[in-house]
């Protein structure tokens, strides 16, 4: 059959729409190739300092059993990745979930589905600038022999003003364009990963000489021995944060030669190799720290913060330096790479009409220049505020990072189901991508989300704080959703095209399977 093929005047945009109303932005295309996407994929998601930040908070919920959650939260992950596979080669588009949510279930959905998706980036952006900062200072100290620098990190002021030069250098980068991008990621991310695997080999060479050392064994992948629903939820809300970021490769999916096809296997290939390093990183810390909550054991509350500072120095000795060295540019080449996403989707949400026009506004390096320091400015603003009013400004930013990734990944996923429900019985390939795995995962996800919603109402998860009484995280994650809807109707008044659908068509395509 032929696929139904719609083509109408962009009222927002002054052009002509191609196929499904999506129409070119201005991004230049054929930049990247599969081994860039994946390369940008893996340095968004920052294997070191996602481990770093992610592996006490979600040890001190499941215990032993944190292998088995890394591969349940895996599940929902792999599956929502090959919705986004489907969606992309129906509708390459840089808005990804805010395009795709649009055209499944009309432009109100969709606009909270990009909101999700900005909301998300601009929490972990602060987070990664806060784990650069940290590192960046126990860096020199190591370099230097003062120990007395690696304390500078404490102090409020300093950690801000040097957070905003992070975050003023990845901005710069980004400006400048994919080709920049790619030249810095492909040494950063190719340092951070040599370093993992030289941490991995000692961990396992030495296990036996740690005094917290316990010996390997099956029953950690067992998920019968999680005693709660709540356990399992937080676990996996966790270790869906330390997945999340694959998504990238969708989102140049302008930008990348074969966009139809490349960037859709990017992001599932993305994801299944940072699945074998979380793996081979995770048995080996337990093996030589244990999770004791004494000493090196990774239930220690004063390893919780970056787990690789306190491990470091036991399992590679005068190497440690490197460790440090590996969390600092694996957090600094994430927060580059990361503004990647934000960006294409604020210029993809003014593109249909859905934001102000000045997001639009390109630059010569191609790049949506005032969407990438709006997500500057943005990002540095709630680090600061965040680091005045959390505890533990890393441990809840993590958490209400996990509501928003819920959310928008569900969404997207269930998406994906509605929009070709037309074509799932076709055959038994659709019916599998197109029903099953997308269904399977954004529910799943959307089970995550509200679980930890209610659990995190209470001021005691997480780090304690709370605002009126209220968990911090709940505010954070809910709140900014909230805000969100508010920001919609105001958006819906002065932007009514996009909100009537003239910009994005809702539609469901013909009977076909992508090539």
């Amino acid at each position: 059959m032929s696929q139904t093929v719609q083509r109408h005047e962009d009222s927002a945009t002054g052009g002509h729409s191609s196929a499904h109303g999506i129409s070119g932005k201005g991004l230049k295309g054929g930049q990247l190739g599969l081994l860039a996407v994946v390369v940008l994929g893996i340095s968004t998601i920052a294997p070191a300092y996602t481990l770093t930040s992610a592996l006490g908070p979600t040890i001190s919920e499941v215990g032993l059993q944190l292998p088995v959650i890394f591969l349940i939260g895996f599940i929902p992950m792999i599956l929502v990745s090959l919705a986004y596979r489907e969606l992309n080669a129906d509708s390459p588009d840089s808005g990804t979930t805010f395009t795709w949510v649009t055209k499944a279930f009309g432009p109100w959905v969709g606009w909270m589905g990009g909101w999700g998706l900005l909301a998300a980036n601009i929490i972990v952006l602060s987070n990664l600038a806060g784990v650069a900062v940290d590192f960046f200072y126990l860096f020199l100290s190591q370099l230097t022999g003062n120990a007395e620098l690696a304390d500078l990190a404490a102090n409020k002021p300093l950690n801000v003003i040097t957070c905003f030069a992070f975050v003023a250098l990845a901005v710069w980068v980004s400006y400048r364009g994919l080709h920049t991008t790619k030249i810095v990621q492909y040494g950063l991310v190719g340092f951070q990963l040599l370093v993992l695997g030289l941490f991995v080999a000692m961990a396992f060479a030495n296990w036996s000489s740690s005094e917290t050392a316990i010996p390997f064994s099956w029953g950690w992948f067992d998920v019968t021995r999680i005693e709660t629903f709540g356990q399992i939820a937080a676990g996996i809300s966790l270790s869906i944060f330390v997945y999340w970021g694959w998504d990238v490769c969708l989102t140049v999916n302008e930008e990348t030669t074969n966009g139809k096809k490349t960037a859709g296997v990017a992001g599932t290939l993305t994801a299944v190799v940072v699945l074998g390093i979380y793996l081979m990183v995770t048995v080996a810390t337990m093996m030589f720290a244990g999770v004791g909550t004494e000493g090196l054991g990774l239930n220690n509350e004063e390893n919780h913060a970056n787990i690789f500072t306190a491990l470091a120095s036991p399992i590679m000795g005068p190497l440690a330096i490197l460790m440090s060295l590996a969390v600092l540019s694996s957090s600094a080449a994430s927060l580059q790479s990361t503004f990647t996403s934000p960006s294409r989707s604020l210029l993809a949400m003014a593109h249909y009409g859905a934001l102000p026009r000045p997001f639009r506004r390109m630059t010569k390096f191609a790049t949506p220049g005032f969407a990438i320091f709006a997500a500057g400015i943005l990002s540095a603003g709630f680090y600061a505020v965040m680091h005045v009013i959390s505890e533990n400004v890393l441990n809840d930013t993590i958490l209400a990072l996990g509501l928003m990734i819920c959310f928008y990944y569900g969404l997207t996923a269930i998406a994906c189901a509605w929009y070709f429900r037309q074509s799932v019985f076709s055959s038994t390939r659709n019916f599998l991508l197109r029903l099953v795995c997308p269904l399977v995962g954004g529910v799943g996800l959307f089970v995550v989300f509200f679980q930890t919603a209610v659990d995190s109402w209470a001021p005691e998860f997480g780090s304690g704080s709370e605002v009126f009484g209220v968990g911090l995280v709940f505010v954070l994650g809910i709140g900014i959703l909230a805000m969100g809807a508010v920001f919609m109707v105001i958006m819906a008044k002065s932007r009514p095209g996009f909100f009537k659908g003239e910009t994005i068509h809702r539609d469901t395509p013909a009977l076909i399977v992508p090539e």
